[in-house]
């Protein structure tokens, strides 16, 4: 799913720049995105130890959760894969997945299916589950088979660590959840040991935790189609920021941009925006800034706003498929847009 590129911009860019003592940086490749995970005020160990830990941590959820590399989801996925009518396929889930699946089939319904984890027969149909792909379209039949067989999350049923699935169509992919519950997991642990201050951007998807310095956290957000920021915002204690655009994962053919993100309900990538983009506050913001995003670009420019309503997202940034701006209240007023500033669309 969606792998969206965030500008880390002014004051961090300068520290980072001089390399001072009281702020550390850390990169990998995790998730297939690059990742970053800043920690400010505190001495050199502690902050590569706490680093270190975070990133190895991150490195083991993605391959728990791949759904497509040999680990934990895909052993499951091969399972379910093998349901047959009147023979549903039964999985031993280890103890870590369960609570991730049941939030995640919490927020499929909340979005009224519009995140669904459970395409990802469709998102391999496509070729995005790769890496790379090819601009090819899939045979239209084949699309429409699976969305016939129309795989949800609520195919699924729980019982203590045994997942019972009916439908064969369903493949889990939690590539709309995974970076954002990782953001949560990380700064659950950071701030367990003690670091209140710190950044974690895994491609795009960011959480702050405390400031730098008593300076607030700096990002931009990625201009949907050139180089640059469309506007940049403070990111506060807690507060995590995730978008969902067009412009990374995608592929052209004949003058047509196809991107990532699909649409449940006809099985083609969703067409009627470039990007969205969303706030998110409370104990699981991470996750929420991942998820709720997805929905929004799918629901398009007429229902956006009913759907961020009905995610709990109250700051949230749409730029339609012709380029026009909407954007919450809520968010403009945090806002510092590019300069000249570009028309926008204020709703309540």
């Amino acid at each position: 799913m969606p792998l969206i590129r965030l500008l880390l911009l002014g004051t961090l860019l300068a520290l980072l720049a001089g390399c001072g003592p009281q702020i550390h940086k850390q990169q990998s490749y995790v998730f297939g995105t690059l990742v970053e995970i800043t920690v400010y005020g505190e001495d050199e160990a502690k902050a590569r130890r706490v680093t270190d830990q975070v990133l190895k941590d991150f490195d083991e959820l993605h391959h728990t959760l791949h759904p497509w590399e040999p680990g934990t989801l895909e052993r499951i996925n091969g399972i379910l894969a093998l349901a047959t009518p009147g023979k549903p396929a039964r999985a031993t889930m280890p103890p870590g997945i369960l609570p991730i699946l049941q939030d995640a089939a919490r927020l499929s319904a909340l979005s009224e299916g519009l995140f669904n984890p459970a395409i990802g027969n469709l998102v391999r149909l496509w070729g995005f589950h790769s890496d790379t792909f090819e601009p090819r379209l899939p045979d239209p039949a084949a699309i429409g088979k699976l969305v016939t067989a129309n795989p949800r999350m609520t195919d699924l049923r729980i019982d203590g660590l045994t997942l019972t699935g009916a439908n064969p169509a369903v493949r889990i992919d939690l590539g709309g959840y995974a970076k954002g519950y990782a953001l949560d997991l990380a700064a659950d642990y950071l701030k367990r040991q003690g670091v209140r201050n710190a950044l974690i951007n895994i491609g795009g998807n960011v959480m702050a935790l405390g400031d730098k310095g008593g300076t607030p956290w700096k990002v931009g957000i990625q201009h949907p189609r050139r180089a640059g920021a469309l506007a940049v915002l403070e990111l506060h204690d807690g507060e995590a920021i995730g978008t969902s655009g067009d412009y990374q994962r995608f592929f052209e053919l004949n003058g047509k941009r196809y991107c990532h993100l699909i649409d449940p309900r006809t099985g083609w990538p969703a067409d009627r925006a470039q990007a969205v983009t969303v706030i998110a506050h409370g104990p699981h913001a991470g996750t929420l800034s991942d998820v709720a995003s997805k929905p929004l670009f799918i629901a398009g420019p007429a229902d956006w706003r009913r759907m961020a309503t009905k995610m709990g997202i109250d700051e949230a940034l749409f730029v339609a498929a012709d380029g026009t701006i909407a954007v919450t209240r809520a968010l403009n007023q945090r806002l510092a847009w590019e300069k000249p500033q570009p028309p926008v669309n204020v709703v309540e």
